[in-house]
C-alpha cells in the first residue's frame, strides 16, 4: 500500500485514514515539530550533504559536537559516527577479521553485524562445546540487544561459562534497543558488565532517534582503529546537520523517551494477556502469533506491520508502539485484541 505522508500514528489509503502501528519511529521524532525545526536549522548552516572524507585536512566540527553527546548518552569511552547502521556493522567486522581467530553468534544476528565461518553459540539448547575446549584463542560473540521476535533484552549471562583462555569481544547491534531501553533510552551497552576484554556496539540511528545515519560505540582504542581504516576514510560520513541535531535535540529524547514509558504502561494496564500475543511493557513492539488478527485489525482501521523479514519465511507481524500515539489510539487498539482474543477462547471452549 502506497502513502503520499510520513506515515505517523495516522495514515491515509485510498482516502481512508487508518491508526498506524507500523515503522520503527519509536520516539515518534520525524514528525516532531520541535526534532524539525533543529533539522532545519542546522541543514541552513551546514548544508545538505558533505561528500568529503573524515580524515580530510578540513575538519567540520558538528562531527565532534554530535559525537561528544552520543558518548555521554550511550556512557561509552568513545562514538563514532557513519552513514547508516549497515555501513557501521559492516566497519565493525571488517575490523574485528584481523584480530579475530573464530566468531559465534547468538541466534538470527541482523545482516549488519553477521560473518562468514560464525559458529553458533548454542546447539541443541547447550552452549557449544567450542567455547569449553582448552584452545587458547580470540574470540568474538555477534548478538542482536533485543533477538527477532522477542520482546526482552538478551540474556548474556552465558558468557560468565566460557571459559577464560577464550579472549571474548562481544559485538551488539542496538538499533532496536537504543532511544528504548535503559534509562531514558540510553540502551543496554553500559549495563553489560561482564568479564570480557572488549565490547563494541553498532546501532542504526534511523529508527529512534529519526536521523539517517549509524554510530559506533566501544573503548577509545578501537574507535581510533576505526577511524584510521581505509573503508572510513574511504566514505564519506553522515551529514553534519543530522550530527549536530543529535546534540541540539538532547532535551528532546528523555521526553520522548518518557511518553513512550507511558504509552507501554497505558496497554499494560489495558491488554488482557494471551498466548497469541507477545508483549513486555517495557518494549514498544508486539509481535501477534495469530496472523488472522491482521485482518481483524484492518476491518477496524487500525495498519500494523506485516512483512516477510527473510526469504523463505513467514510474514514478520507486529505492532509498533510509539511516543506519538494518544491514549484513545491505544484504547481502540487494545479494545480490538481483546475482543478478538477473548472470541478466540470462547471458541476453544465449544470443542
Amino acid at each position: 500500500m502506497n502513502v503520499n505522508q510520513f506515515p505517523d500514528r495516522i495514515i491515509e489509503i485510498d482516502q481512508e485514514q487508518y491508526l498506524y502501528f507500523g515503522g520503527t519511529a519509536y520516539l515518534g521524532l520525524s514528525t516532531n515539530k520541535a526534532f524539525q525545526e533543529l533539522i532545519v536549522k542546522n541543514i541552513l548552516k551546514w548544508g545538505t550533504t558533505y561528500g568529503s572524507s573524515r580524515n580530510a585536512n578540513v575538519k567540520v566540527t558538528a562531527y565532534e559536537n554530535g559525537e561528544t553527546f552520543l558518548a555521554h548518552y550511550i556512557k561509552a569511552e568513545a562514538v563514532v559516527t557513519v552513514s547508516s547502521g549497515m555501513l557501521a556493522g559492516k566497519l565493525v567486522i571488517e575490523e574485528l577479521k584481523k584480530q579475530t581467530d573464530t566468531f559465534f553468534h547468538f541466534e538470527d544476528v541482523h545482516t549488519a553485524i553477521q560473518a562468514d565461518n560464525s559458529l553458533p553459540i548454542f546447539i541443541d539448547g547447550k552452549i557449544n562445546p567450542r567455547l569449553l575446549d582448552n584452545k587458547q584463542e580470540k574470540i568474538t560473540i555477534l548478538s542482536d540487544a533485543v533477538p527477532s521476535f522477542e520482546t526482552n533484552a538478551i540474556d548474556f549471562n552465558v558468557l560468565k561459562e566460557i571459559l577464560k583462555n577464550k579472549e571474548i569481544t562481544l559485538l551488539i547491534d542496538e538499533s532496536h534497543s537504543l532511544g528504548i531501553l535503559g534509562k531514558n533510552g540510553c540502551g543496554i551497552y553500559s549495563d553489560i558488565n561482564h568479564p570480557i576484554k572488549r565490547k563494541i556496539m553498532v546501532s542504526s540511528l534511523g529508527k529512534a532517534f529519526g536521523l539517517t545515519g549509524g554510530v559506533i560505540a566501544s573503548d577509545a582504542s578501537f574507535i581510533n582503529q576505526i577511524t584510521k581504516s581505509e573503508i572510513f576514510s574511504s566514505a564519506a560520513g553522515m551529514n553534519p546537520a543530522f550530527v549536530q541535531t543529535l546534540a541540539d535535540a538532547a532535551e528532546l529524547y528523555p521526553k520522548q523517551h518518557h511518553k513512550l514509558v507511558e504509552n507501554l504502561a497505558y496497554i499494560d494496564q489495558k491488554l488482557i494477556k494471551h498466548d497469541s500475543i507477545n508483549f513486555d511493557k517495557s518494549y514498544p513492539l508486539i509481535y501477534l502469533k495469530d496472523k488472522n488478527i491482521i485482518d481483524i485489525l484492518k476491518k477496524n482501521k487500525i495498519i500494523i506491520a506485516s512483512f516477510k523479514y527473510k526469504q523463505n519465511a513467514d510474514n514478520l507481524n507486529r505492532i509498533v508502539v510509539t511516543a506519538n500515539h494518544l491514549p484513545e489510539d491505544l484504547d481502540k487498539l487494545t479494545t480490538v485484541l481483546n475482543d478478538y482474543n477473548s472470541k478466540s477462547k470462547l471458541r476453544s471452549n465449544c470443542f
